[in-house]
């Protein structure tokens, strides 16, 4: 029998989603499940954006721009100078979610056996993308103790080779919530210009930030403009995962173009998703003032439970809609399968995303969880009763 590739065999498993089956035996046997595993908003999608998708009936859906459609970028134009970025539709490509747009970013910018040094914990797909692209992720540890706050410029230094040709960023941080301010991206810069690194930052978090803290973007760090690439998306800004609309942007014009040959090949982004995704930027301001204030109190609830409860403990996050907890479980992969199979209260249960797979350093994140506050306050306070009881009770308590 042919043998898989070498790439498929070293694609990891998505840590958030692996345990769905396990999920799903749990709701055949009766059980409901909270899920917090996943950064599924349930705030409603802008009525704006549905309308446009009904009213949006064209003899052809022809395929549109390998860009994006040329009104959409426009448009994008307005939305980033209302959060104080300038740019052109010329320096941005519409892709299929962010994802695609952090692929093109790694394709055009990195060759096979490059290397990108990441801050862990993060998003797990990065992982899956680097794979794809050949690409090796360099990572750096950051403390639950600090909150995860950017860790020591001489760890970045310590790890950067004749290999490495970026440095990646999520800010606000899936998985943690943490916040990087202007003072901590000013000196992340003074590292990529003395080594001549690419900067990528995924923004896609950027309405939601807490407590009066605001959001900077690497976009507004002088003297890198050749050096940053901006990744953002809708999905989780206007609640819309399923538009699949990402974007890619840097005014480095070289870089740009060589992206625009991974968008030519793959032809085009999707029509519909850019059409809705045009119509949310005019989505109303009080949508998003509700949205911040109803995950403020989300984020509240499960702050507050978690470090009442005996043994854990869990920083406040500055943004973003997860957490990561640190629980006393001996082993965070087998305690969330566990809650599935073998715990409930009151025939109910919660599905959390083990930290292990948003860590690239083995051996870490073993008793942390991430949780995502995509749920109402009364579910979560029924996923918070979940959790306090099963810690009580797991066999791997420590």
């Amino acid at each position: 029998m042919p043998n898989i590739s070498r790439k498929g065999y070293l694609m990891p498993e998505s840590p958030i989603r692996k345990l769905v089956p396990f999920a799903e035996a749990a709701k055949a046997r009766g059980v409901k499940v909270h899920h917090l595993n996943i950064g599924q908003p349930d705030i409603k999608t802008p009525e704006v954006a549905m309308d446009a998708i009904r009213n949006f009936e064209p003899k052809v859906v022809e395929y549109s721009h390998s860009a994006g459609i040329l009104s959409y970028r426009k448009k994008l134009v307005e939305y980033y100078k209302s959060v104080n970025i300038d740019v052109t539709p010329d320096e941005m490509i519409v892709g299929t979610g962010a994802s695609e747009a952090i692929l093109f970013s790694l394709l055009s910018c990195m060759d096979d056996g490059d290397e990108i040094i990441i801050p862990e914990p993060f998003y797990a797909n990065y992982n899956g993308f680097a794979v794809n692209a050949g690409v090796k992720v360099v990572p750096i540890s950051s403390s639950i103790e600090s909150g995860f706050a950017l860790p020591p410029m001489e760890d970045f230094e310590k790890a950067i080779t004749p290999k490495t040709k970026a440095i990646m960023l999520c800010n606000p941080n899936n998985p943690t919530g943490y916040l990087y301010s202007k003072e901590e991206l000013e000196i992340v810069k003074k590292m990529v210009l003395k080594h001549d690194l690419f900067l990528i930052s995924d923004e896609v978090y950027r309405e939601f930030t807490y407590d009066n803290h605001e959001h900077f973007s690497v976009m507004n760090l002088e003297g890198l403009e050749q050096n940053v690439i901006l990744i953002d998306s809708v999905s989780k800004r206007y609640s819309a995962c399923g538009f699949r609309i990402g974007v890619m942007i840097s005014k480095n014009k070289e870089v740009m173009s060589t992206a625009m040959k991974f968008a030519q090949a793959r032809l085009s982004p999707p029509t519909f998703g850019q059409v809705a995704a045009e119509a949310a930027i005019d989505t109303p301001a009080e949508y998003f003032t509700e949205a911040l204030a109803e995950y403020k109190n989300r984020r509240d609830v499960v702050v507050d439970r978690i470090n009442k409860m005996e043994g854990a403990f869990c920083p406040n996050p500055k943004g973003a809609f997860y957490v990561v907890a640190k629980l006393p479980i001996d082993n965070a992969d087998k305690f969330c399968q566990w809650l599935l199979e073998d715990f409930n209260l009151n025939n109910e249960t919660v599905m959390l995303a083990p930290a292990t797979g948003f860590y690239a350093t083995k051996g870490l994140g073993m008793d942390e969880v991430r949780i995502s506050y995509v749920l109402n306050v009364n579910d979560l306070n029924a996923s918070m009763d979940c959790l306090q009881e099963a810690i009580k009770v797991y066999p791997g308590r420590k």
